[in-house]
């Protein structure tokens, strides 16, 4: 690596690489964009965390999720409520719920015993546990994007620097064959031939240059930054996993947010299972009632004693003796328990063949990258041995600026291969859980 960078003449520049940045709870004392010539790779995480939408909605349904959980709970918790109507009777004194009517009433529930409720309880607290798991996999989706534009961007912008530079050598070489042919020196097909390459070099400024403004955009959508040209710098590190692939598959599955998920939801489903089965047991409950009692109901005609304040507290309790919708119930959560299990064992083995793709992949790309870095290395050498003969008289000009142009080719082919690679290695850390330990 070093001998490719020592050899670059023209500019030298590092390789693209890793970032550092806090995977989770980052310092919010961070330096704005706005207030440095140069976004860093950790500023431009570290913002795209402040300001994602979809991590802010991920934390909401979060929050909702907890709601629901605070709902289901409430069973469990003291209920007080208070009311007071009109309505005509005649006769018994009655309301239409059956209770005395009163002037005002005072209710108190609290369920003591339910396991059908408590199974619910259970299966809404496992949930709002995957909705956390989502969030936090939605955070990782976050970094590992916004690292992947900041990084794509930095190698479009090296790329174009090299490319301008081979578009001269082009264009020199092109002049230098126009006069060769104008003098009947070269063929005519010679120049179309130079024409061709210039053309084509114009050809990949325009898409990078076009590529150039989407990825400006998208990192600036990403960080919230409002610069018209957000200026990028590149850090030399490293993405390397060094694990073997049974070590890779068991942080994988331990870390996958789609196999905790799925785990998560087995384990509501075995407390709505359980809660299914309490439908035998009785249910009980505290209850109270205070009731304010008016003479105008005529309770004197149909009670020997009148007594305006009436107040009962005790416990309810309901006890089946049989229920066609518990068995149903049962069934029914039996089958969704299984359910689950076949889904969670998919979502293992998915997993596992997931990440032994990555890892392959990754070892094909380090392999692309040390061709590439060969590549450049020779096309480098040759230049310098064109470059001695150019001195001794045995080599043209057109002849070295033909040799850059190859050797700005390899520099363009290696930069692909460093980033093909760095996607790689930030999808397997991302895959095996391993982006907050190694951005830390």
């Amino acid at each position: 690596m070093n001998k490719i960078m020592n050899n670059k003449r023209s500019s030298s520049f590092p390789i693209l690489a890793a970032f550092t940045l806090l995977a989770a709870g980052f310092s919010p004392r961070l330096a704005r964009a706005q207030d440095s010539d140069k976004l860093t790779l950790r500023q431009a995480v570290t913002l795209a965390l402040q300001n994602s939408r979809e991590i802010a909605l991920a934390r909401m349904q979060y929050t909702v999720a907890l709601n629901a959980v605070g709902v289901d709970r409430a069973d469990f918790r003291p209920n007080l409520y208070t009311g007071s109507g009109a309505a005509y009777t005649s006769g018994f004194p009655a309301t239409v719920g059956g209770s005395a009517p009163a002037i005002i009433s005072l209710s108190y529930t609290q369920s003591i015993f339910n396991l059908p409720l408590r199974g619910q309880l259970h299966a809404a607290e496992d949930r709002a546990e995957s909705q956390k798991i989502e969030l936090n996999r939605t955070r990782d989706a976050v970094i590992v994007r916004t690292a992947t534009t900041y990084l794509e961007l930095a190698k479009v912008r090296t790329s174009l620097e090299l490319l301008r530079g081979e578009g001269a050598s082009a264009e020199k070489i092109a002049g230098v064959t126009r006069a060769r042919a104008e003098a009947g020196q070269e063929l005519p097909i010679e120049n179309t031939r130079s024409q061709l390459t210039l053309a084509r070099i114009r050809e990949r400024i325009i898409h990078l240059e076009g590529r150039d403004v989407i990825l400006t955009q998208q990192l600036q959508n990403l960080t919230g930054t409002s610069n018209s040209s957000v200026q990028v710098e590149t850090e030399q590190a490293s993405f390397a996993v060094d694990q073997q692939e049974a070590d890779m598959i068991a942080a994988a599955l331990k870390a996958s947010p789609f196999v905790t998920e799925a785990e998560k939801e087995r384990d509501a489903r075995q407390h709505l299972l359980k809660g299914a089965k309490g439908e035998f047991w009785p249910t009980v409950s505290a209850v109270g009632l205070y009731q304010l009692l008016g003479r105008y109901n005529n309770y004197d005609q149909f009670f020997k004693n009148f007594q305006r304040n009436n107040v009962t507290v005790g416990v309810d309790a309901h006890i089946p003796i049989f229920s066609s919708k518990t068995f149903a119930d049962i069934k029914l959560a039996k089958s969704q328990l299984s359910e689950a299990e076949l889904v969670l064992g998919n979502k293992r083995q998915e997993v596992r063949a997931d990440v032994l793709q990555k890892a392959r992949n990754v070892r094909e790309l380090d392999a692309a990258h040390e061709v590439a870095r060969l590549d450049l290395q020779l096309a480098q050498e040759s230049l310098q041995i064109l470059q001695t003969k150019l001195d001794e008289g045995r080599a043209t000009l057109r002849d070295i600026e033909q040799a850059r142009l190859e050797e700005n080719d390899k520099w363009v082919a290696f930069l692909d291969a460093e980033f093909a690679r760095q996607q790689g290695q930030l999808s397997l850390l991302q895959a095996t859980g391993q982006l907050a330990k190694v951005f830390q």
